[in-house]
């Protein structure tokens, strides 16, 4: 059964008739050339599919596109123009209203000047997550690794848990981490914690 959707893809609205069957991320690159989100697994378990729908992270291989009929989906390639727009959001022109057009978001800048990633087919998912994660942590979500009688600190092993889901064939590990503390550091997600190594 065919069903008509409005998706908001990194700014812009996107209208389309999908399968309900359909996946957002087969619907994202198959439909809307949007090629950032990667199918690696397609079951959930390898994170390269990760955006953001209404600011939380989502793995597009599980998620049906027709539970995202009006949801802000951002992918890698939308990230440093809803960052720079006010409130988080694109025009729906794609551009970003302050000009910003060609800037890299910080957690993007990061993964570059850590050198982040090997081959780069799970960077943009380790990217999005990343951006996701630091919102979470900004907000005080606890992860598995955040005790209950410490302050929560940005450090490797609270890292390494809330990226868990985002897996590194290349095993670009090592520099994941001191990526996300600079681009912490940089955007001030942290904000009023310790971000230690």
């Amino acid at each position: 059964m065919d069903t008509e959707i409005t998706v908001h893809v990194d700014g812009a609205a996107r209208r389309l008739t999908v399968d309900t069957r359909t996946t957002l991320l087969d619907a994202l690159r198959e439909r809307l050339g949007v090629r950032s989100p990667k199918k690696g697994c397609d079951h959930g378990q390898c994170g390269a599919c990760t955006v953001l729908s209404g600011g939380q992270r989502v793995l597009s291989c599980l998620t049906l596109a027709v539970t995202q009929d009006g949801a802000r989906v951002t992918t890698a390639e939308g990230l440093a123009a809803e960052d720079s727009a006010p409130g988080g959001h694109r025009a729906d022109d794609g551009r970003s209203p302050d000009g910003a057009d060609g800037a890299l978001h910080p957690v993007q800048q990061a993964f570059i000047d850590c050198d982040a990633f090997q081959c780069g087919y799970c960077t943009p998912g380790q990217v999005v997550s990343a951006v996701g994660m630091l919102q979470e942590f900004a907000r005080g979500w606890p992860s598995a690794a955040t005790g209950s009688t410490r302050e929560p600190r940005l450090d490797r092993t609270e890292i390494a848990e809330r990226m868990s889901g985002n897996l590194c064939r290349c095993a670009a590990y090592a520099n994941i981490v001191p990526a996300i503390q600079q681009a912490a550091a940089a955007t001030g997600r942290a904000a009023g914690t310790e971000v230690a190594g």
